[in-house]
């Protein structure tokens, strides 16, 4: 249901704001599944440390667990997918071209604006579902 009684902020398209959430939704789902392996892999670390780390900050300790088992690929994947959700959560409002309301943020580095289109969280999602195999595929490790 879209609500719009919510609010008086003007909104996102409902498929739009669905998007938004399931990326949300599905990276935070991995955040707490990388965890989970690096308890899974080496259980001298606690839950209660790393869960309050931002999710950039758990590349030591991918490195020194999963990545030493099975190799760079689930760090590489997880590295890509926390800078897309960086730009995500650190966009900021506009109306697109199309005269719609969405997101927008910039390329680290060179400051170079651009959307969060809805082909961006697709993207982004499909990317958190490869992760999440991958992850299954090292728990049965």
């Amino acid at each position: 249901m879209y609500d719009t009684s919510l609010t008086r902020i003007s909104l996102p398209t409902e498929h739009y704001l669905l998007l938004l959430g399931t990326a949300l939704s599905v990276f935070s789902s991995n955040n707490g599944f990388i965890i989970e392996n690096i308890l899974h892999t080496d259980d001298s670390y606690s839950w209660h440390t790393l869960i309050d780390k931002e999710s950039g900050q758990l590349k030591p300790y991918i490195a020194e667990t999963i990545t030493e088992k099975a190799g760079p690929d689930i760090a590489k994947k997880f590295d890509e997918i926390v800078e897309m959700r960086n730009r995500i959560i650190h966009g900021f409002r506009v109306t697109s071209p199309d005269n719609e309301q969405i997101l927008a943020t910039k390329e680290r580095g060179t400051g170079i604006q651009f959307y969060i289109t809805e082909k961006y969280m697709l993207r982004f999602i499909s990317l958190n579902n490869e992760l999440s195999d991958m992850l299954h595929k090292y728990r049965g490790y």
